[in-house]
């Protein structure tokens, strides 16, 4: 899968981008790795959106980091809120790499809780993005795609 920075992504599908942000940044999701057998496993985690960046903090022993190293590949889901669908829900696929220096120090700074100096960061970039927005006429859904 062909994947972009966060920044590209916003470039390329500004809306999409914005309505990501608002469902990711700060709040909890659900982040799916793909274990050495190759069934799914699901964490919840806070992403964290930082100017042109998207990032995730995790301990450094946990099972999703392991996967990450192993396998890059990721998906991310923001789901809705109530039955009605609340503000509706985001999804994305892409590839995750691990980084520091002024990487973490650009995330800590724009995270919305203070992240332990033991924890590793993974910053996630973009392949495909499904958003979902429920309205009195049904769901509409927006797709993109990198390259």
């Amino acid at each position: 899968m062909a994947c972009v920075d966060w920044a590209t992504f916003e470039r390329a599908a500004p809306e999409l981008a914005a309505a990501g942000r608002e469902r990711l940044h700060g709040r909890v999701a659900y982040f799916g790795t793909i274990r050495r057998d190759g069934s799914p496993r699901v964490h919840p985690v806070t992403p964290i959106v930082s100017g042109d960046a998207l990032y995730i903090f995790m301990e450094p022993t946990s099972p999703k980091g392991k996967d990450l190293e192993r396998d890059a590949r990721f998906t991310i889901h923001a789901g809705v809120e109530d039955i009605e669908g609340g503000r509706g829900e985001f999804a994305l696929a892409g590839e995750a790499s691990m980084v520091s220096g002024e990487a973490r120090q650009r995330a800590v700074a724009a995270a919305s809780y203070v992240p332990a100096e033991r924890y590793i960061l993974f910053q996630l970039s973009v392949g495909e993005v499904m958003h979902t927005a429920y309205g009195p006429a049904g769901p509409v859904r927006q797709r993109w795609a990198s390259g």
